[in-house]
C-alpha cells in the first residue's frame, strides 16, 4: 500500500468498533415476528449503515404497504435500547488497541455514526471507549446522513484537517460510500455483509479486522 500516516482517523461505530449490528438485526427479526411479519433480510441488509429516515424509506419501499412499520419500529427500538442503554456491547477485535495506539501517537480521532448521540454516548460509555474521540458527528446532525458524504465532511471540518490526509474506518458499504465521497482514505472491515462488487470498484482498502490497521499504522510509524 502506498500510504502516509494519517493526520486524523474518523471511525464508524456500529459494526466497526462495537459488535452491535448483530444485536440490531436480531432485535429487528424479533420485532417483525412479534408483529406477524416474516422479514426478507435482503431488504434489511440495504439499511445497514444508514440513518433512521433512510431505513424507514427502504423498509416501506421494500416490504410494501402492508408492512406494519410503526409497530415494528417501536418494538425494534425498545428491544435494542433495553440492551444497548444498560449493558455493554462486545468491543470488536483490535478496536481498543487501535484507539490507544492513536492516542499514544497523538493522532486525533472523531466518530461519524448514524446512531443518535444519546445512544452513541451510552454504548461508548458502557464499552469504555468514550474518552478517545475529539469530536462526534451523530445521526441527524448533518443535512444528509450516510451514504452521503456529509458526516465525514463535518468530522474533518471539526478536526480542522484535510479529508485527503485522514483515514476513515467503516464496516458497511453505505459508510464506505460516505467516506469515499468525502475524500478520505477508506478502510473497510466488513461485519455482517461482504462488500458488494459495486463498492469494491471504488478501490478502497478491505481488511479482516482492526488489528491489521494497528499493524499498518506501526509499519508507517517505524519507516
Amino acid at each position: 500500500m502506498d500510504l502516509a500516516r494519517p493526520s486524523a482517523v474518523v471511525f464508524d461505530l456500529d459494526g466497526l468498533l462495537l459488535d452491535s449490528e448483530r444485536l440490531a438485526r436480531g432485535c429487528f427479526v424479533k420485532a417483525c415476528r412479534s408483529s406477524e411479519w416474516e422479514p426478507d433480510m435482503g431488504v434489511y441488509n440495504l439499511c445497514v449503515g444508514t440513518t433512521y429516515e433512510a431505513t424507514e424509506h427502504i423498509l416501506k419501499d421494500g416490504f410494501g404497504s402492508k408492512f406494519p412499520f410503526d409497530q415494528v419500529s417501536e418494538l425494534w427500538g425498545k428491544l435494542y435500547l433495553d440492551h444497548a442503554l444498560h449493558r455493554p456491547i462486545k468491543v470488536k477485535l483490535g478496536a481498543l488497541e487501535l484507539l490507544i495506539r492513536l492516542q499514544t501517537l497523538g493522532i486525533p480521532c472523531a466518530l461519524a455514526t448514524s446512531t443518535q448521540r444519546s445512544t452513541a454516548l451510552a454504548t461508548l460509555g458502557h464499552a469504555g471507549l468514550e474518552g478517545y474521540f475529539a469530536h462526534l458527528v451523530c445521526g441527524g446532525e448533518t443535512a444528509r446522513g450516510k451514504p452521503y458524504p456529509d458526516p465525514y465532511v463535518e468530522a474533518t471540518e471539526r478536526l480542522i484537517m484535510s479529508p485527503a490526509s485522514c483515514w476513515a474506518l467503516e464496516d458497511s458499504d453505505n459508510g464506505v460510500r460516505a467516506a469515499h465521497g468525502a475524500g478520505l482514505e477508506v478502510f473497510q472491515i466488513p461485519d455482517l455483509l461482504e462488500p458488494s462488487a459495486e463498492v469494491r470498484e471504488l478501490g478502497h482498502h478491505i481488511l479482516d479486522d482492526l488489528t491489521q490497521v494497528v499493524a499498518l499504522l506501526d509499519e508507517l510509524t517505524n519507516r
